[in-house]
């Protein structure tokens, strides 16, 4: 008898699966905390052949269940039953913007052995659903903490992430653009259909297609993140043109320059209100081992380079990328602040204005997404940074929520964007317990 379809997949599967087994063996030896605060530690690389896989299988949460919240506060659902709700944007009346989201088709992006690999990882941590490709608005009409009204503002975008209100303008970063629309605030529906004011890199590939907004004080310019197309560069430079970077985009011309770049994955942004810094989150490079590389909390100095892909942390050379730019690698800006290896970190919200407990006064809450490429997992939490001075104090991070992972390691939520809303409440969207929930002191 032949060889059968069926024979195949079954061999292949084998295969993947004794292969993913392999990588299995590799563990962190550190704890989180070793990778955490403004000085790592950085152990030599332990990259394998095949990734680390550790995947926490999307779940959802159980009937009536919730985070668990820090001590002095209560968490609550301010809205449930959203798809896939990733980022938040909270308007000046109190209405709550949620970007109901996903990636977009990306043909170019699941070829070969790795990007199956790739895709199955997504599907089992719940990241394949389609995207809704809307905007919701959620109100609290009186008050209690939770949304009594819900309607879709936007729809029709495509995989839309930032948003920023400037003036009657509300400016939507879809994954290939940057958009405005006509708005004013306590308005629930726009019909305009909008214009076109930058286009941003994108494509079959598009690997990090997330891109957050956030508007200088002044209200001239937007600040747009822009992901890399690879990991470390691994399809070339000409696919990483205009990537690894936070751009600044003149709101009036739609003129754009690179305001940063070497980043590898930046994604939420904020200003330091002491020094009026813009600061950002960013998903550093995998593949190196379970106790490399950490995420980080930066400031964003204009003109600086902060090493992707040639290096990390600084010097710290990977020597995967060929040829090497020790030019380069000599200017990197080492990061202000590490967030430990592999947890994802998104959201980022200044806490000037909460009313959360004195410990969360001054600094930063982070959404972390959580691991898929450590061992044990990390992230799958939201935490704070504390400030002194208008930069982290070198303490580390305080808990805000956690309990998104049950004890068989199923993750019951994902948290992403994090905002204050008008009570000075910490909001956080969670993309697989399909939830926004609401932080607040307990009275």
């Amino acid at each position: 008898m032949g060889t059968t379809l069926f024979d195949g997949a079954a061999r292949c599967t084998g295969l993947l699966a004794a292969l993913v087994l392999a990588a299995c063996g590799e563990m962190a030896t550190l704890p989180l905390a070793s990778g955490t605060g403004a000085h790592p530690v950085l152990p030599s690389p332990r990259p394998t052949l095949i990734p680390t896989v550790n995947i926490a299988p999307a779940e959802g949460w159980p009937a009536q269940a919730t985070p668990v919240a820090a001590p002095g506060t209560r968490v609550v659902a301010f809205a449930r039953g959203l798809d896939h709700p990733r980022w938040l944007h909270v308007l000046p009346n109190g209405d709550v913007l949620v970007a109901e989201t996903n990636a977009p088709p990306r043909p170019g992006d699941s070829g070969g052995f790795k990007g199956w690999i790739a895709g199955l990882v997504m599907q089992r941590a719940g990241a394949t659903v389609p995207s809704a490709n809307r905007i919701t608005l959620l109100r609290d009409t009186d008050g209690d903490g939770v949304a009594d009204q819900r309607t879709v503002l936007l729809d029709g975008l495509n995989s839309p992430f930032g948003m920023a209100l400037v003036g009657g303008s509300l400016y939507v970063a879809d994954t290939d653009a940057v958009r405005r629309f006509p708005y004013t605030t306590g308005d629930t529906r726009i019909t305009a259909p909008g214009e076109r004011l930058v286009e941003l890199p994108a494509g079959p590939i598009n690997h990090h297609w997330t891109k957050s907004l956030i508007a200088s004080a002044d209200g001239t310019k937007l600040y747009a993140t822009v992901g890399s197309n690879s990991n470390v560069a691994e399809r070339g430079l000409d696919a990483e043109a205009g990537r690894a970077a936070i751009w600044e985009v003149d709101l009036r011309s739609g003129a754009h320059r690179v305001f940063a770049d070497g980043l590898r994955n930046p994604n939420g942004m904020a200003w330091a209100p002491q020094t009026g810094a813009l600061w950002t989150v960013v998903n550093e490079r995998d593949e190196l081992g379970s106790d490399l590389v950490p995420d980080y909390l930066t400031s964003v100095v204009d003109g600086a380079f902060y090493g992707w892909p040639y290096s990390y942390f600084g010097a710290h050379v990977d020597a995967r990328v060929q040829p090497p730019r020790p030019d380069l690698v000599a200017r990197a800006v080492v990061p202000d602040y590490a967030l430990g290896p592999h947890t994802a970190s998104l959201g980022l919200a200044s806490s000037e204005g909460t009313t959360l407990p004195a410990p969360f006064a001054h600094g930063m809450f982070i959404g972390q997404h959580g691991s898929w490429n450590r061992r044990p997992h990390s992230g799958y939490r939201v935490v704070f940074v504390p400030f002194e001075g208008g930069r982290p104090s070198g303490a580390q991070p305080i808990d805000v929520l956690t309990g998104f992972l049950s004890a068989q390691g199923r993750a019951f939520g994902r948290p992403v964007g994090v905002a204050l809303d008008g009570q000075g409440a910490l909001l956080v969207a969670d993309d697989v317990g399909n939830t926004v929930w609401r932080v607040s002191a307990t009275r």
